[in-house]
């Protein structure tokens, strides 16, 4: 069966699963935009913009609020890529502007 399955039931799951992802597409654009915002005011102001402490909070605050199925494992897993990916998105931004 393709993506354009007969079956309604699946049709209908698809439908969801893909709303569902175009809602977390427009949060990690949200997220890359106000880390954006946050790193420029840091920096006006001379901190650090990386913050281990504030990341750990992060783990903790997203662990305790976390009721599955994702396991805290894999929270953590795709928490450090989405860190690691608004890092890099941020400084692509910033060095195309600088051109």
């Amino acid at each position: 069966m393709g993506a354009n399955t007969p079956d309604p039931v699946i049709r209908q799951y698809r439908e969801q699963i893909s709303d569902n992802d175009l809602k977390i597409v427009e949060a990690l654009n949200k997220r890359i935009k106000l880390v954006g915002k946050l790193k420029e005011y840091k920096e006006s102001k001379g901190i650090e913009f990386v913050d281990p402490e504030q990341e750990d909070w992060l783990f903790t605050y997203l662990s305790r609020s976390n009721r599955g199925p994702l396991s805290n494992d894999g929270l953590r897993e795709i928490f450090t890529v989405v860190l690691d990916v608004v890092k890099r998105e941020i400084a692509a931004q910033r060095q195309a502007a600088a051109r």
